[in-house]
């Protein structure tokens, strides 16, 4: 005869984990900060550089308040150092800068971004900051939507920054908006600057995807936002653009392609097809530039940058090694500026490359410790995504789809230094700091102590060892096959660097 046991070895039924109401309003702040950096000069157009201005230092202010109250968990010997380096070494431009105030000004403004990169990535999970960037993401192409739908169906015209109806004809350039959402011309969005909508909607498209294939919630509406930020990419029209769209997919498709070596170096001969095929485009785009960019509707000179970089060069070459002093971006209010570089009638804030831009503003000096930022970010973010997460003798979990998003952000700003000075500030350096800053605190989604300390902040249940449980694709909790103790150091993802 069948008897039932009064002690049942599974666990009696709880109602799910829920995060505490504060680790939902500093999410909701993490998305704020994020929303700042992406939508950028979108609120020097609605409300003034002032407003602008006064709204950053704010929220810069509210964030330090924020990390002297939690004081999130950091590993201070697993700092991004070549970051910290860049950020000094502008500081000291101060002292010898032919713009003293535009020097002091702007490098607040990176000291701010920095900040808010590092306090973003300290607090939340991987999953957490992927999701909260995609948030952030629907608020920017939601309200640009929203603001070229405004335009396009009441105003039914051009519209000036601040709101203003034009009384007379300017250059397309000078446009917030120029009401094209129901016709062929090319849309800006909440920046009033094509270019920015265009490597903004690039970002989202690779988000959204990333989120749907780790089966994020409500993944219907994540269709929805891809398609949203597909029509923004192609009405934006950005040469440049599209082709950080093509790296991108190459780079997708070496790491996945990387994925599936078994043994050590098989993945030799893929690196050496890829630096081939590299190298080899790079000299039929030097060829063929003409042919080229004709195809895509721009000029072989891409539309007059040529000359700017030749005229920003000049202006380096007297002070090659130091610089004239950090200036990110230029303000076109300064002497030095004002009226230096004219393009369609308009000051110029921009040298349109951030290598030409660096070597004006902090010399040699500044272009060598960005290109080691850039280095040490590219090399921990390949390694992150292409080797399998281990810290232990397990070697055959799986691997995540979040892991690809530095790598591909990556990509994306190094095609857009390119041709634009944006990688030097607003989400361009906050992405590569706090990416970099993320990668060496915790290597490894979902283990290690950086990863466990904002699981407790957010609420979740610990187990007896000191490990949270690690969350699903989705952002539900299960407990990890093989937990490593909180009070040990994460360990280090192999190839990650140090």
């Amino acid at each position: 005869m069948a008897v039932f046991t009064k002690h049942p070895v599974s666990a009696p039924p709880a109602p799910p984990v829920r995060e505490t109401t504060g680790h939902l309003m500093l999410r909701a702040w993490c998305i704020f900060v994020l929303f700042l950096a992406l939508s950028g000069v979108a609120w020097v157009n609605a409300f003034g550089a002032v407003v602008a201005g006064a709204v950053a230092i704010a929220s810069g202010v509210l964030t330090i308040v924020l990390w002297a109250t939690l004081r999130p968990f950091i590993q201070w010997r697993r700092l991004p150092w070549v970051v910290f380096a860049y950020v000094a070494w502008a500081t000291l431009s101060i002292a010898w800068s032919a713009w003293p105030g535009v020097s002091a000004l702007t490098w607040l403004m990176l000291a701010i971004t920095t900040l808010q990169a590092l306090f973003v990535g300290a607090v939340l999970t991987w999953r957490e900051l992927v999701r909260a960037i995609g948030s952030a993401l629907k608020w920017t192409l939601g309200l640009s939507l929203l603001f070229e739908l405004f335009v396009g169906i009441f105003v039914r015209g051009p519209v000036l920054p601040g709101f203003e109806r034009p009384t007379e004809h300017f250059d397309p350039i000078v446009y917030w908006s120029r009401g094209n959402i129901f016709n062929s011309g090319r849309m800006q969005g909440i920046w009033g600057n094509a270019n920015l909508l265009g490597v903004v909607a690039l970002l989202a498209i690779i988000v959204f995807a990333i989120l749907y294939a780790a089966r994020s919630p409500r993944r219907p509406m994540l269709i929805v936002w891809i398609v949203i930020s597909a029509f923004f990419f192609v009405r934006a029209g950005s040469a440049t653009t599209y082709l950080s769209a093509v790296v991108v997919a190459v780079v997708l498709a070496t790491i996945l392609l990387m994925r599936t070596t078994k043994r050590p170096g098989e993945r030799t001969r893929y690196y050496i097809a890829y630096a081939v095929v590299g190298i080899g485009g790079l000299l039929a785009v030097v060829v063929w530039r003409k042919e080229l960019f004709t195809l895509l509707g721009r000029s072989s000179d891409l539309t007059g940058r040529e000359r700017i970089w030749a005229s920003v060069i000049a202006r380096a070459m007297e002070r090659p090694f130091a610089g004239w002093g950090y200036a990110s971006p230029w303000i076109a209010g300064d002497p030095h500026f004002d009226r230096w570089i004219i393009d369609h009638g308009q000051t110029v804030m921009q040298a349109h490359n951030m290598w030409v831009d660096l070597f004006m503003q902090l010399g040699i000096v500044g272009i060598v410790l960005m290109a080691g930022v850039y280095l040490a970010y590219i090399w921990r973010a390949w390694f992150f995504a292409v080797d399998r997460p281990r810290w232990d003798l397990v070697a055959d979990r799986p691997y995540s789809s979040l892991t690809l998003l530095p790598s591909l952000v990556g990509a994306v700003l190094l095609v857009q230094g390119l041709a634009e000075s944006g990688p030097l500030i607003l989400w361009g350096w906050m992405f590569v700091v706090m990416f970099s800053f993320k990668i060496k605190q915790a290597p490894v989604i979902g283990q290690g102590a950086a990863e466990v300390g904002a699981a407790i902040e957010r609420g979740e249940a610990v187990r007896a060892d000191g490990m949270a449980p690690a969350e699903s694709a989705g952002g539900s909790a299960s407990a990890p096959a093989d937990p490593a103790p909180a009070s040990e150091p994460p360990a280090r993802a192999a190839g990650a660097g140090s």
